[in-house]
């Protein structure tokens, strides 16, 4: 079977449609375009509202990380050094964001939600050494700022066969 001879013509008029029409640029350092509501991106460790860390140092975040890049050493609590509201904390708590795949296993296994992913995406560093966040980068302030978008446009996607009922 041979080639249509008009196919040619088919798609290089695509391709002169596109040539004439203004090309969409985004200004990204000064512009930072919304990420989706359940974008999974820098972890993050919290505090309860009494300044207690929500991290106990049970280890279900490092048992349950298919990459194995999390390293949890606990240490337990004294009466005179609380860190946490239970019988231990986390005295080393570090995550390897060079090994990390963003999947949020971690964030599913803490029984306390001491740990999540939030929606910080600017992770790249020039020396491999600063990919492994210590515990007081994962309890600090995210620095950067990034917005999110509407949650009740882009939360549950429409699936493909209600679309052209």
């Amino acid at each position: 079977m041979s080639p249509s001879p008009v196919a040619p013509v088919k798609g290089f008029a695509v391709t002169l449609r596109q040539i004439f029409k203004k090309p969409v640029t985004q200004e990204y350092p000064e512009y930072k375009r919304p990420v989706y509501p359940r974008f999974r991106g820098r972890h993050r460790l919290w505090r309860h509202e009494n300044g207690l860390e929500k991290c106990v140092g049970c280890s279900l975040c490092a048992a349950a990380c298919p990459a194995d890049c999390i390293r949890v050493v606990p240490a337990e609590n004294t009466p005179d050094n609380r860190v946490s509201a239970g019988e231990r904390y986390a005295r080393i708590y570090e995550i390897n964001l060079s090994r990390c795949i963003f999947c949020g296993y971690c964030e599913l296994a803490c029984p306390f939600d001491a740990i999540t992913l939030g929606n910080e995406f600017e992770l790249s560093e020039y020396n491999r050494d600063d990919q492994i966040y210590t515990k007081d980068m994962l309890l600090a302030e995210p620095v950067k700022k990034v917005p999110v978008a509407d949650p009740v446009l882009y939360d549950t996607p429409i699936p493909y066969y209600r679309t052209y009922s």
